[in-house]
């Protein structure tokens, strides 16, 4: 037979209630009281049904995940961080892709939560970087959490998970400056992301301290798509000087960007060395496999989670909420880089 959250009560020898509340989260509730009732549950297998619960109840049990980016590889990381976190707090994820350059998406997130009944939102970029949604849900008192690039959390600001795209930039300009090389070319992505502007600077500040001039033709305005990294790399390599290196805003840029040079009997990496961003899939598929910044966006979505179920708690005390997580993405050398030689250029 099915287990109840009776059962789990008596099991655990406190009301129905308490169970509840264990369920929920909610920050009265004692250790050993939480352990017992644990205990209960792991002990009979219960299955909190998240649906029911939405319906006899007037809080949700359901968080939703709006998202608009080209990258698959992305999308299915965050989904399975996000997964994780809500099944182990009992809640279930909406997930609803949309457009976010459509005039009316103000509207439509507005009616997606109405509709769902939802206890919040995890908000990744565009949306995360777009004010009027911000706006929008506060007005709405629906709790958020955005995703965004940065490296300094803000003050009084505590519903944000942050990227230090930056820096991870930074470091991956710097190992192709170690190799010895001086020009270095930069592949953007999508303007309206805050990370291609972050990923930029981080690339333009690593230069500027080894008093190295930004040459303006080396860097390529682009989308992040694997069409980008090929158009882009046609660019580049057409110019009469050529830069020795390559560094993609994404690994899916960079490997358009390798697929394009061997188009043109490009070795990589001994005549052009190529780095990409993220340590997606894409980084591991091409050959050479791609040097690039580990970006673990599995535990960026569950943290990301967490922090919005500390929100949605009941009685939470959003002021005393301050943890604003901040990631910063590791260097990973990998074969598409080598040192600069007399062959390149």
């Amino acid at each position: 037979m099915k287990v109840t959250i009776n059962d789990v009560a008596k099991r655990a020898g406190v009301s129905i209630k308490t169970v509840s509340r264990v369920m929920n989260n909610e920050p009265s509730v004692r250790k050993d009281t939480y352990d017992k009732v644990m205990a209960a549950i792991n002990e009979l297998h219960y299955q909190p049904n998240s649906a029911a619960r939405n319906l006899a109840s007037t809080r949700s049990y359901s968080i939703g995940y709006i998202y608009d980016n080209p990258n698959a590889y992305y999308i299915i990381d965050m989904q399975k961080g996000l997964l994780d976190s809500c099944k182990k707090h009992g809640y279930e994820l909406l997930i609803h892709p949309t457009n976010a350059k459509s005039p009316g998406i103000v509207e439509e997130v507005k009616e997606l939560v109405s509709k769902s009944r939802l206890a919040g939102l995890i908000l990744t970029p565009p949306f995360s970087e777009m004010p009027h949604i911000a706006e929008a849900l506060e007005d709405m008192k629906v709790d958020f959490v955005r995703i965004v690039s940065g490296s300094t959390p803000s003050p009084g600001v505590h519903n944000c998970v942050l990227i230090d795209d930056f820096t991870a930039a930074f470091k991956i300009t710097n190992h192709l400056l170690e190799l010895g090389h001086t020009d270095i070319a930069f592949l953007c992505g999508d303007e309206e992301h805050s990370s291609s502007g972050e990923r930029l600077a981080g690339f333009k500040a690593a230069l500027t301290k080894r008093g190295l001039q930004v040459n303006p033709k080396f860097i390529v305005p682009g989308h992040y798509s694997f069409e980008s990294g090929v158009e882009g790399a046609k660019k580049l390599m057409a110019l009469p000087k050529k830069p020795s290196a390559i560094f993609a805003c994404n690994d899916e840029i960079a490997a358009g960007a390798l697929f394009s040079a061997r188009l043109m009997n490009i070795s990589i990496p001994e005549q052009l060395s190529i780095a990409g961003f993220e340590n997606s899939p894409f980084s591991r598929q091409t050959w050479p496999p791609l040097t690039t910044a580990h970006q673990p966006n599995s535990t960026i979505a569950s943290q990301a989670a967490e922090l919005l179920f500390k929100h949605t708690r009941p009685n939470a005390n959003k002021t005393q909420i301050t943890a604003q997580p901040v990631f910063i993405p590791e260097l990973l050398v990998r074969e598409s880089t080598c040192p600069a030689n007399s062959k390149q250029g």
